[in-house]
C-alpha cells in the first residue's frame, strides 16, 4: 500500500474524481448493453422479447438504474471539468461546492427520468 494513503485526508473532490473514472467504465459496459439491444432487435421478436424480459427483471432494472445514474454523473462532472478548464471554480470552496452540485444533479436527474418512466408506464 502506498504510504500516502495512511496520512491523506479524504475529501469530496477525491471522491468525485474516483467516481468519474468508475462511471466512465460503467458507460463502456452500458455501450455494450446498447449493442446487445440492437443485436436482439435484429434477431427477431423472440430474441427481443428475451432481452426486454431480462431488462425488465429486478436485476435488469438495477443495471438500468446504475447506467442512468452513471450517465448523469459523468455528464455533470464532465461539465464541471469544462468549467475548470476555462479557469473557473478552482479554489477549494468552489471545487467542493461544485462537487456537491454534481451529486445533487445526478440524484435529481436520475430520479426524474425514473419517475417519468414509471408514470408513463414504460417501467412497472
Amino acid at each position: 500500500m502506498s504510504p500516502h494513503l495512511q496520512v491523506w485526508r479524504w475529501h469530496v473532490t477525491m471522491l468525485t474524481s474516483i467516481l468519474h473514472r468508475m462511471t466512465g467504465g460503467a458507460l463502456y459496459a452500458g455501450g455494450l448493453l446498447v449493442a446487445l439491444w440492437a443485436i436482439a432487435l435484429a434477431g427477431g421478436p423472440e430474441s427481443y422479447a428475451l432481452f426486454t424480459g431480462l431488462l425488465g427483471s429486478v436485476l435488469g432494472k438495477l443495471v438500468l438504474f446504475g447506467f442512468t445514474a452513471s450517465v448523469f454523473y459523468h455528464l455533470g462532472n464532465g461539465v464541471r471539468h469544462l468549467v475548470w478548464d476555462a479557469g473557473h471554480g478552482l479554489d477549494v470552496k468552489d471545487a467542493n461546492a461544485s462537487a456537491y452540485a454534481v451529486f445533487g444533479f445526478t440524484i435529481a436527474a436520475t430520479g426524474a427520468v425514473w419517475a417519468i418512466a414509471f408514470m408513463t408506464g414504460a417501467l412497472s
